[in-house]
């Protein structure tokens, strides 16, 4: 029984640190979550209050019970569906941009991220449909799945040659989309990458890729040509299906494999 005593006041002690750092308050109108012992981030907003509107400027620090936390995040679902919100300015404390942070806010129109940002999380943008232009610093090593998936205000983008990693769907239905530059450190395009990205006729792939995914450019209509690069090795299924207006493409010899209906439907 003693020991059992023992174990159990053990592991209160363990979790009573956890628990005091998912400790979460406001500060000016917007939601953050305690994550160190001097740092936060700004957490899911609470569903009883008001969605967050208008023009949103994230401070680099905000204070609580005496207490200077600085943000270095932007936490999952933290503006999620929040469609009034048409700006948000993130301060260059923040190092990640989170899963689904902005999901939704049809209303967005620009976003500023600072080039102290690592990392943005899969799903991080998408449908935010009045999105426009977006800077992506060089600071920036990975874009998650998903990431801008239907944005479709979206006209172009230049992805610093930072980023190595750019996840499956990161462009899907961003129809709007005409030319994009890719770093040159990227090796595979995803799949379903830049799926119907109907306006995209100028893309400049990397020497390096050796790798593109399933239906990375299905229903890139507008496309007429692209130069693939000496050391690509795979073409994934469907990869180029729809794009009915590719009239010339030279595959290179260290090609071995094209996966089914990777050209289907280019009359």
């Amino acid at each position: 029984m003693q020991n059992l005593v023992i174990s159990t006041l053990l592991l209160l002690a363990m979790l009573l640190p956890a628990a005091a750092n998912a400790y979460s308050f406001k500060y000016g109108g917007v939601d953050y979550t305690i994550t160190g012992a001097n740092t936060v981030e700004v957490s899911t907003r609470q569903q009883t209050d008001p969605e967050y509107q208008g023009d949103v400027t994230i401070p680099a620090t905000v204070t609580h019970k005496g207490i200077t936390f600085t943000v270095t995040a932007i936490g999952d679902w933290a503006f999620w569906n929040c469609k009034e919100l048409t700006s948000v300015t993130i301060p260059s404390s923040v190092t990640t941009i989170g899963e689904t942070a902005f999901r939704d806010c049809s209303g967005l129109i620009s976003v500023s991220i600072p080039n102290s940002v690592t990392s943005i999380g899969s799903w991080a943008f998408q449908n935010c449909t009045g999105l426009s232009s977006v800077d992506i610093p060089n600071s920036v090593t990975t874009i998650g799945s998903g990431a801008f998936d239907r944005c479709s205000a979206l006209t172009s983008l230049t992805i610093p040659n930072s980023v190595t990693s750019i996840g499956g769907h990161a462009f899907y239905g961003c129809s709007g989309l005409s030319g994009i530059t890719l770093p040159n450190a990227l090796t595979t395009i995803g799949e379903y990458t830049f799926y119907g990205c109907s306006s995209l006729t100028n893309v400049t792939l990397p020497s390096t890729l050796s790798s593109i995914g399933d239906m990375a450019f299905y229903g890139c209509s507008s496309m007429t040509e692209m130069t693939l690069p000496g050391f690509l090795i795979s073409i994934g299924k469907f990869a180029f299906d729809g794009c009915t207006g590719l009239t010339s493409m030279i595959i290179p010899s260290h090609v071995t494999s094209i996966g089914k209906g990777a050209f289907e439907g280019c009359i």
